[in-house]
């Protein structure tokens, strides 16, 4: 079921991508989507009844998550933060040129 909604969000976002004609609101779904991902990567490590990746020598049979996830997301978000303020400084240089943030019409006053 929690694949179900990270699949749906990752939908939203991609729909906002193809469809809005608006640079923020392609921005903002191009953010959704990389939200998606990082949840489902976190998911992907998840165990019920999981233990943090601690080796404790008194319970040697405890079940522990997968680290991996984690640390990948960690840097996802990251990685994410420094492209998203990199998107927002070129639709911001985009705003000053053009006066608009419609791509349509950013695509007729080229030239």
């Amino acid at each position: 079921m929690v694949y179900f909604l990270c699949f749906l969000l990752f939908l939203i976002g991609l729909y906002c991508i193809v469809t809005k004609k608006n640079l923020l609101k392609i921005i903002i779904g191009l953010v959704i989507v990389e939200y998606a991902v990082n949840l489902f990567l976190v998911l992907l490590g998840y165990k019920t009844g999981g233990h943090a990746p601690i080796i404790n020598l008194a319970a040697p049979d405890w079940i522990y998550v997968d680290p991996l996830p984690q640390a990948l997301v960690l840097t996802s978000i990251v990685i994410g933060l420094a492209v998203l303020a990199l998107v927002v400084a070129i639709a911001m240089r985009i705003y000053e040129r053009y006066g608009t943030f419609d791509i349509t019409q950013i695509r007729k006053l080229r030239g």
